[in-house]
C-alpha cells in the first residue's frame, strides 16, 4: 500500500464505479455500531458515493478519517468536507497520506480492488495495519461468474481465512461483491452495541416491505417458464400457470422491516409462526446443563426469514442429517436441521432451522466469527417449517406458551434474569 500524498487501491485495471447501493453495503459496519467509534476511509474523492454514505452513517460521537484517492489530493477533499457544514467538518478529517492515519474500528476501502492477486494481498495487508482489535475491514471487488482470478480470487481466499460476511450487490455497474474481514477476534459482548446490518440480499419494494433475493430469483424462474411455454405453445393457456404463480412465490419470501425491542434483557422470536412447545431439556451437543427450548412452527403463509434472537457472536454452525416429516409432529425432532451457535454475554444460545415435509432448503448467511445484533436477519427456510431457540435454562424465563403467535425480531419470547 503506497504512502504517497494520495492513495490508489484499484491496481492496474483502473477504477470501478461504486454506486449508492454498493456504497451503503461497504459502510454497513460503520452504520451499525451505535456507540462512538473511529472509522478510516481510504481512497475517496469529493464525488465518491462511499464518502457520502460514510458521512450519512456518522453519529454525534464518531470520528471519520479520510485518505484521498489519486490524483485528487487532500486540498479538494478538505474543501468538499468543509462545504458539508459544521456538523460534518467537526467529525471528518482529511489526511495527506495513509501514514498519518490512526487505528480505527472500521476501515473501508473506498475503491474496488481490480488488480492482480499479489497487488490485492499487499493492499489488504497495508489496510489491516490500521485495524484496532476486533475491527472490520470492508472491501469490494468486481463480481465475476465462474472461475475467479486476480483480485477476486485473493479476496475469496481472504474471506475463507478471515471473512465475517459477504454481500453480492447486483444493482451496481458492474456488479460487485463486498467482503468484511476481521483479523483479530471480536468480543461477543460487542454485539450488544450493534444494530441489525443492512442486507442487499433483501430487495426493497416499499419502505417497510422487502423481498429476499431468493424470492426474486424464484419469481424470475416462474416468469421465464411462462415465457417459454408461451413461445412453445402460443395457442395454449398453459403459460398462465407459471405466470400466475410468480406473485405468490415471491410473497413466500417477503421480508418486512421489524421494530426490534431495545430492552437488553429481551430474547426475541427467531421467526414468525405459532409456538409448538416450550420445554426444558438436555442436549450434550451444546454443552452441559439444562436448556430452555422454544419451538416455533412456520406455515407456508408465514414470513420465512430467520432472525437472531439475541445479540452474539457466531462460534459454530453445523447441519444434522435426518428426515423430512411434518414439522408439527414430534418426529420432526429428527428432521434435517442447521444449528447456529451464538456466544453471548449471558452464555451460549443456539438457533435450529429445521426442515419439514415441504421445506427442504435451509439458507444460513452468518459465517463463524460474525457478530449478529438482536433481530438481525441471518437466513431463511424455504417454504415454512420450524425454528427452535435454545437458551440456558438457569438464565432465562419464557414469556410465551404453546399456541401463541409470534413475530420474528419483535415478539419477546423470553427474558434474561
Amino acid at each position: 500500500m503506497t504512502q504517497s500524498p494520495a492513495v490508489r487501491i484499484t491496481g492496474r485495471s483502473g477504477p470501478v464505479r461504486i454506486g449508492e447501493r454498493a456504497a451503503r453495503t461497504l459502510v454497513t459496519e460503520l452504520a451499525r455500531i451505535n456507540d462512538p467509534k473511529a472509522a478510516l476511509l481510504v481512497g475517496a474523492s469529493p464525488d465518491s458515493a462511499v464518502l457520502a454514505a460514510a458521512i450519512e452513517a456518522l453519529l454525534p460521537g464518531d470520528r471519520l478519517t479520510v485518505v484521498p484517492v489519486e490524483p485528487v489530493g487532500a486540498t479538494a477533499l478538505r474543501e468538499h468536507v468543509t462545504a458539508q457544514g459544521r456538523w460534518v467538518a467537526d467529525r471528518v478529517s482529511v489526511v495527506d497520506s495513509l501514514a498519518e492515519a490512526e487505528p480505527a474500528e472500521v476501515v473501508i476501502a473506498g475503491e474496488a480492488f481490480v488488480g492482480t492477486a499479489e497487488e490485492t494481498r499487499g493492499g489488504i495487508e497495508g489496510l489491516a495495519k490500521y485495524l484496532s482489535d476486533g475491527a472490520v475491514l470492508s472491501v469490494a471487488t468486481v463480481a465475476t461468474p465462474g472461475r475467479t482470478t486476480g483480485a477476486a480470487a485473493e479476496l475469496a481466499r481472504q474471506d475463507a481465512l478471515n471473512g465475517v460476511g459477504t454481500d453480492l450487490v447486483v444493482r451496481n455497474s458492474p456488479p460487485v461483491r463486498v467482503y468484511r474481514l476481521r483479523f483479530t477476534p471480536a468480543s461477543p459482548a460487542s454485539a450488544d452495541r450493534l444494530a441489525p446490518a443492512h442486507r442487499p440480499s433483501s430487495v426493497p419494494l416499499t419502505r417497510g416491505m422487502h423481498i429476499d433475493s431468493n424470492g426474486v430469483a424464484a419469481a424470475g424462474i416462474a416468469l421465464g417458464l411462462a415465457a417459454l411455454a408461451r413461445v412453445a405453445r402460443p395457442s395454449s393457456k398453459l403459460w398462465l400457470l407459471p405466470a400466475l404463480a410468480a406473485g405468490p412465490v415471491a410473497a413466500f419470501f417477503r421480508d418486512p422491516e421489524r421494530d426490534v425491542p431495545e430492552d437488553p434483557s429481551a430474547v426475541v422470536a427467531s421467526a414468525d409462526g405459532k409456538v409448538l412447545s416450550v420445554q426444558r431439556l438436555h442436549d450434550e451437543r451444546f454443552g452441559d446443563g439444562e436448556w430452555l427450548r422454544v419451538a416455533v412452527f412456520l406455515s407456508v403463509l408465514d414470513v420465512h426469514v430467520n432472525r437472531a434472537p439475541v445479540a452474539g457472536k457466531v462460534v459454530d454452525y453445523f447441519v444434522a442429517d435426518g428426515g423430512f416429516v411434518n414439522a408439527m409432529k414430534p418426529d420432526a425432532e429428527h428432521n434435517v436441521a442447521a444449528y447456529t451457535v451464538l456466544d453471548t454475554a449471558r452464555g451460549t444460545v443456539v438457533v435450529a432451522q429445521r426442515t419439514g415435509l415441504i421445506a427442504r432448503r435451509i439458507v444460513q448467511r452468518a459465517p463463524i466469527g460474525a457478530l449478529l445484533a438482536r433481530g438481525e436477519r441471518f437466513g431463511l427456510i424455504r417454504f415454512g417449517s420450524r425454528t427452535d431457540v435454545y437458551l440456558p435454562a438457569e438464565a432465562a424465563d419464557p414469556l410465551v406458551g404453546p399456541g401463541d403467535k409470534v413475530v420474528g425480531g419483535s415478539t419477546v419470547i423470553a427474558r434474561w434474569r
